[in-house]
């Protein structure tokens, strides 16, 4: 080979060489670059997803938007926003005042016990029955079936004062009344289905919509805020309440929880 062709052939592999490391490092400045973006677009991707996780957390609530609702007030109610549920004879000179939280099991268990005999008293006259509604239970154990169950309640109200009572009786039964901890009131399928043991609501079509609809969920939260402003140092629920004195068992703190309690604590209240 002569030393022409050997110095030509060394140009062209040197040639080849610039090249394909040209080329080499076109690939690998493509290959960065796709590596940024793709970065860039995770950590958009990332970003956005938290933004949005960030805007759906601060977003308030159902329950938040609900008190700025139209406020429907229940009948058989009085009082300007509907929060005076007051059921028995006129003719009662006495009012027994009773706080109680749909969600609570200490509630379920008074009425399960008691109330059986509370009901035969404002039936007899003997005094009045004034309801006060509680929602604190949502807060503590979280949920929403004390404001949802309230609502219903009212629902039930509207239709009559003994439609309430029963439909109240049914709630706390040992049948239907679930653990605090399972928040099944917050679905007003299983409302409906409790209210199927009530004969004035099973078929009764304005109170399944009204509960459907929330028609009275504004008048729970008015009712639960009723019982957060209490005059008469309820710190739970039950609680009795009568002339502004408590009516508790015998540990003299709790409501009565037999009703042997609670006939000695009722004949004492009412004789004053």
């Amino acid at each position: 080979m002569s030393k022409r062709n050997s110095k030509e052939a060394k140009q062209a592999a040197r040639e080849r060489i610039r090249l394909e490391r040209e080329r080499q490092a076109k690939k690998d400045r493509v290959r960065r670059q796709l590596i940024v973006a793709g970065t860039v677009v995770g950590v958009l991707a990332a970003a956005g997803g938290i933004g949005y996780a960030v805007v759906q957390n601060n977003k308030p609530g159902y329950w938040e938007t609900a008190k700025d609702d139209p406020l429907v007030k229940p009948g058989n109610t009085a009082g300007a926003k509907g929060t005076t549920v007051v059921l028995g004879k006129d003719s009662a000179e006495k009012t027994l005042k009773i706080y109680e939280d749909s969600r609570c099991p200490a509630c379920a268990e008074f009425e399960q016990v008691v109330g059986a005999e509370v009901t035969k008293d404002v039936e007899a006259g003997k005094y009045k029955l004034q309801y006060v509604g509680a929602t604190f239970i949502d807060d503590a154990a979280t949920g929403e079936g004390s404001k949802n169950a309230l609502s219903a309640l009212g629902a039930a109200l509207n239709v009559s004062k003994d439609a309430f009572l029963d439909y109240k009786t049914q709630l706390y039964s040992a049948k239907y009344h679930p653990d605090e901890r399972d928040d099944k009131f917050k679905s007003d399928a299983y409302l409906l289905k409790v209210a199927d043991a009530v004969p004035a609501l099973k078929d009764d079509a304005g109170f399944r919509k009204a509960v459907q609809k929330g028609t009275y969920d504004r008048w729970a939260l008015e009712m639960s805020k009723l019982f957060k402003d209490n005059k008469d140092d309820v710190q739970g629920t039950p609680t009795l309440v009568m002339d502004g004195k408590h009516v508790t068992g015998s540990d003299k703190k709790q409501a009565p929880r037999s009703v042997q309690e609670y006939r000695t604590a009722i004949d004492a209240a009412l004789k004053g």
